[in-house]
């Protein structure tokens, strides 16, 4: 059967993946959560781990809203009213009243006009990038821009792609005179908070740009961000990256599944392109929306980070990321200096990483090694993720094996 030589031609290549450490292996499964005890955060226990117990230090969930008891009181209440599943896309049936109201409340936490909600925020950035990219494009896009925008792009097919150097503002005025000419159209496109790294976009600077090179294109220069990663997570309100250069893109890309910790993906932007987007995305046309449940439950994250609560859970968090990223300077490690909860232990070695993960492993703490392709050569790393959950205890623990780790190897 023609399946059997597609079977070998499959495990050749995994084979390849195997052998050279590149494949991410079997997934960790997590069986139970174990609540707070004294001054300790939750711990997570782990499939074949026995009784042992693991802090969870590569968790998106930087709010730690995941286990709070009114997010999770609101999201049941609203699965039994509406039911666990939508049963429809949104333009045949599958619209609720807690999907409009969340789309309005989006919008008005980051003062636009208008917001839409996705299954994703992988999703989210197709389902807007994809529908903006006309044969006429020119899309300009930082070096190290997650993998969504780098699909999205090769999706599109534009008249012309430009790349430039990570951050580098000089290499992106270049980059934007090198587009003049080539399309009616430009999409400047940048991660506002990159994933791999905790360093963010310098938003502020790529606005002047955009504005700057604005009226050397018949249809303009679009600034397009997704700040997955910072919203929630930084500025003193928890508005993301525009909010602590305090600056603002043409359109926002961001998720209900990191700080938020819930699920789905958003866009806020003007009335005008999110019209047209429910009309073009097909990931968005032709995809279920989030439960309400799940719309519910992001509504009470809304409201709880809007109130002293959260702007305690914020300053705790920065308390705490300021406390571990200044404690690996203290023993020796490099990082990647920041206010964002994503503090990365560059090793700059594949079997290294892969040592450092296992022995944090061993000692009940979870931390997620990146080796090539998803980081470039050279910049291996061990992703460490401060949450707001974490106290001073958990954050001496981690410090304490990695300290001890340093001594005996």
């Amino acid at each position: 059967m023609p399946v059997n030589r597609l079977k070998t031609a499959l495990e050749k290549e995994l084979k390849e993946l195997r052998e050279t450490g590149r494949d991410k292996g079997a997934e960790m499964v997590i069986t139970d959560v174990i609540k707070p005890e004294g001054k300790f955060g939750p711990r997570f226990c782990i499939k074949g781990a026995g009784d042992k117990k693991f802090i969870k230090m590569n968790s998106n969930s930087y709010l730690g809203m995941s286990l709070n008891p009114e997010v999770i009181k609101a999201e049941g209440k609203a699965a039994e009213k509406y039911g666990v599943g939508p049963g429809a896309v949104r333009f045949i049936s599958g619209t609720y009243t807690p999907h409009i109201e969340l789309e309005k409340k989006l919008a008005e936490f980051h003062g636009r006009e208008a917001g839409m909600i996705f299954s994703s925020a992988y999703v989210t950035s197709l389902g807007v990038i994809y529908p903006l990219m006309t044969k006429e494009t020119v899309v300009v896009s930082d070096a190290l821009n997650h993998n969504c925008i780098i699909q999205a792009i090769r999706l599109s097919r534009p008249a012309a792609k430009l790349i430039w150097k990570h951050n580098n503002m000089e290499d992106l005025e270049a980059q934007l005179q090198e587009a003049v000419g080539k399309g009616k159209r430009c999409m400047v496109i940048t991660d506002g908070i990159f994933s791999m790294r905790g360093d963010n976009a310098p938003l502020d600077k790529i606005v002047e740009l955009c504005d700057k090179y604005d009226d050397k294109f018949e249809e303009g220069v679009v600034c397009i961000v997704d700040d997955s990663h910072g919203v929630g997570a930084l500025g003193k309100t928890g508005r993301g990256t525009e909010e602590y250069l305090n600056t603002k893109v043409d359109v926002l890309v961001g998720t209900m599944g990191k700080a938020f910790g819930v699920n789905g993906g958003y866009v806020v932007t003007s009335k005008t392109i999110l019209d047209y987007l429910r009309e073009k995305a097909p990931m968005y046309i032709y995809s279920n929306p989030i439960t309400n449940s799940e719309a519910v439950a992001v509504l009470k994250v809304l409201e709880i980070l809007d109130s002293p609560e959260g702007l305690t859970r914020l300053a705790h968090l920065a308390e705490m990321t300021e406390k571990f990223q200044n404690g690996l300077i203290e023993l020796g490690y490099e990082t990647i200096e920041g206010p964002h909860p994503v503090v990365p232990l560059m090793v700059r070695d594949t079997p290294k990483t892969a040592d450092i993960v296992k022995y944090l492993t061993e000692n009940g703490v979870l931390a997620t090694g990146l080796n090539f392709p998803v980081v470039p050569k050279g910049d291996e790393e061990i992703r460490f993720q401060v949450n707001a959950d974490h106290t001073e205890a958990d954050i001496d623990y981690v410090l304490g094996v990695l300290k001890k780790y340093k001594e005996t190897h």
